[in-house]
């Protein structure tokens, strides 16, 4: 049985009783209830120490079979500050795959392990939108669909704008292109496109937003850009408007981007560069991914063999297709009229077939752009990114 509240009062009472022989130490005992052993273990501390063997001690034990020794906790403090922006996972994951045969701590462990050291942001939960992927491209493997997009721009502290463009193959997570363009227009982002395809070969789909120069208001939401892409044999793939989510692997990527690259921002846009270059490297090749089995995505990336020459071609429609050439004013002629389509598609064919009680299908290569009424009127597409083995011809490999 335990000592009463006041302990050390009722154990120097036990004492001073004991050695007046006032009593056995089992009637002692009794009387002071408390266990025999209890009593015996007071008498020999006070024997061996003399006053200072009544003081409480620590329950605490003297040694832990599962301490982290002083060498595992150096290394994973060593490796949060190589990498200050890592977690748990990340920094088990790189020293595991440095060190395999050490036994490195349980992630719970390396949390504590990082909060002792005041190495942890407490960060607030965020309310989250259900993702929304209805009616896009499914990536299964590498270069089924890459994702573009424009960063937020910023300002280097030379007051200079900086628009950083991302493009990554949305399989892998791997980083394609991350350039500082001067202005965000086709004219400047066509050669990225171009110099990508020719590195790694060209997606299949290539999926943006729904601002400029990706897309634009005319029908089918095809830009200059977006016919371009067309021709090159890649099929342009929007999100719902105001569903962010719909691309939310690579807003994530922009999340991290900010954090690493431009908090706060280089002294101007060459710097401004070099750290876009030293990120895109660190990114493929060093940081593990979460969502890739704590892997890099430069492990996983694999570009198929659809090269890219460098030649834009025209879509090729089907026997089942009428086909016409939209006119210098954006429209084509039918049935004795004319039809305005829109200025992105001068000097380009588009398909057109039957569907039912006169009313026809207009496309431009995979993109459905509307229909054609019965009165012979054109009706914009609402859709405007229809899947090509429903609503058009394949693209040409």
């Amino acid at each position: 049985m335990p000592w009463s509240a006041s302990v050390s009062d009722e154990k120097l009472s036990f004492i001073m009783d004991w050695q007046a022989e006032v009593a056995s130490v089992a009637e002692l005992c009794r009387w002071y209830g408390v266990s025999r052993d209890s009593g015996h273990k007071l008498i020999n501390r006070f024997r061996a120490e003399g006053l200072d063997g009544l003081k409480g001690r620590s329950r605490a034990p003297h040694s832990h079979p599962n301490a982290v020794s002083e060498e595992i906790v150096a290394a994973l403090l060593a490796m949060r500050h190589r990498y200050p922006s890592w977690g748990s996972k990340k920094i088990r994951s790189k020293l595991a795959q440095e060190n395999p045969s050490v036994r490195w701590p349980a992630l719970s462990t390396i949390n504590e392990i990082l909060s002792r050291h005041g190495l942890t942001v407490r960060r607030h939960p965020r309310r989250r939108a259900p993702v929304d992927h209805s009616g896009l491209s499914s990536c299964a493997a590498s270069n089924d669909v890459w994702g573009v997009d424009f960063k937020g721009w910023f300002r280097t502290l030379d007051g200079m704008r900086c628009d950083p463009l991302s493009m990554t193959d949305l399989h892998s997570r791997f980083v394609l292109k991350l350039q500082i363009v001067t202005r965000p227009d086709g004219a400047q982002v066509w050669p990225l496109f171009d110099a990508a395809f020719r590195e790694f070969g060209r997606p299949r789909v290539m999926r943006s937003d729904n601002g400029p120069p990706f897309a634009a208001v005319a029908v089918g939401g095809l830009s200059s850009l977006a016919v371009r892409l067309i021709k090159a044999g890649v099929r342009p793939e929007r999100i719902a408007p105001g569903k962010p989510q719909q691309n939310g692997r690579h807003e994530r990527l922009h999340r991290t981007l900010k954090d690493e690259t431009a908090s706060p921002p280089a002294a101007d846009l060459r710097a401004q560069q070099r750290r876009f270059d030293r990120f895109r490297r660190y990114f493929n090749e060093e940081r593990p991914h979460e969502a890739l089995g704590q892997v890099t995505p430069g492990s996983v990336y694999q570009p198929p063999s659809r090269n890219w020459s460098g030649r834009l071609r025209e879509p090729e429609y089907g026997s089942d297709h009428l086909v016409r050439r939209v006119r210098q004013n954006g429209e084509i002629k039918w049935q004795g009229g004319l039809l305005f389509l829109g200025e992105a598609l001068i000097g380009e064919p588009v398909g057109l077939v039957e569907a039912d009680n006169d009313r026809w299908t207009v496309s431009y290569g995979p993109i459905e752009l509307g229909t054609i009424t019965e009165a012979g009127k054109f009706a914009r597409s609402q859709r405007g990114h229809a899947p090509a083995e429903i609503h058009g011809p394949p693209l040409p490999d």
